[in-house]
């Protein structure tokens, strides 16, 4: 293993282009001593390994690692984005197609928010598409309860600051009144615990519906509560300098992915 000390990957890349777990939580299963290589049990993850060097983790094979991939899901209301819920409710795991690898959210929706949430099987994409520094403009459709005017949101647009905490100026467009509620858009780059819901309560307004149509270049377009759509491997190429899965034929339109039916077991 001395030759692959110098070359190859480093060994958390490789598990998390895998798509077993990010980089970080790769790190972390090195250092509790979960992965071995050729047979040895290592304890650090500055070391790179070759194809040449068989990888086991909770002593399985690690199969060779797919290419980077992207998926596009509208996630309905009501599903946690965690793989293990504490209180028992029910997570976008739960729900997902049964023929998608193993995936990871970019960022969260929380319970009670739905539309754009961005999959990956890459902690490469992961990373990239989640640090502060690449400042990915987010757009989200927003139901309020009030009858704001362009001066009720003229703060969102300055910045403010709740509870000693710092918010980005957004972008903040009043679109119609509907009855007792008004629809806004809002564009932010910054991800915070509940961002925009916080932010309207201080200018005292209340959201009753928070939907993510956009996440930069990607938009939730047509998709419908449930649905997965793969990225095409040109576009992922193009958007974020990473290559797809080349093998598939570029302008073949990816198929559309339903959930399963409510109540049906994830296959494990």
């Amino acid at each position: 293993m001395t030759e692959s000390q110098h070359k190859g990957e480093r060994i958390a890349k490789v598990i998390a282009r895998a798509g077993l777990a990010s980089r970080r939580e790769a790190e972390r299963m090195i250092e509790s001593g979960r992965v071995k290589v050729n047979g040895k049990l290592i304890d650090r993850a500055a070391l790179n390994i070759t194809p040449k060097d068989k990888v086991t983790v909770d002593g399985r094979d690690l199969s060779a690692p797919e290419p980077p991939r992207l998926w596009l899901y509208h996630k309905p209301t009501g599903l946690v984005t965690t793989t293990r819920d504490e209180q028992g409710r029910p997570t976008i795991y739960d729900e997902l197609p049964d023929d998608l690898p193993r995936v990871m959210s970019v960022g969260r929706l929380d319970l009670n928010s739905e539309g754009l949430l961005l999959l990956t099987n890459d902690g490469g994409i992961k990373r990239k598409l989640e640090l502060p520094s690449t400042g990915w403009l987010r757009k989200y459709r927003v139901r309020v309860k009030g009858r704001p005017t362009d001066k009720t949101l003229d703060p969102l647009r300055q910045g403010i600051e709740i509870e000693g905490e710092k918010f980005q100026s957004m972008t903040v467009s009043l679109d119609r009144q509907q009855g007792a509620n008004a629809w806004v858009t809002v564009g932010l780059r910054e991800g915070k615990n509940r961002e925009i819901r916080r932010a309207m309560e201080a200018v005292g307004l209340s959201v009753n519906r928070l939907i993510r149509i956009s996440y930069g270049p990607f938009q939730l377009g047509q998709l419908k509560p449930g649905e997965v759509q793969e990225i095409r491997p040109r576009v992922l190429k193009d958007q974020l300098g990473m290559q797809g899965d080349e093998e598939k034929k570029p302008g073949k339109p990816t198929p559309k992915r339903t959930r399963r039916a409510p109540g049906k077991p994830r296959q494990k």
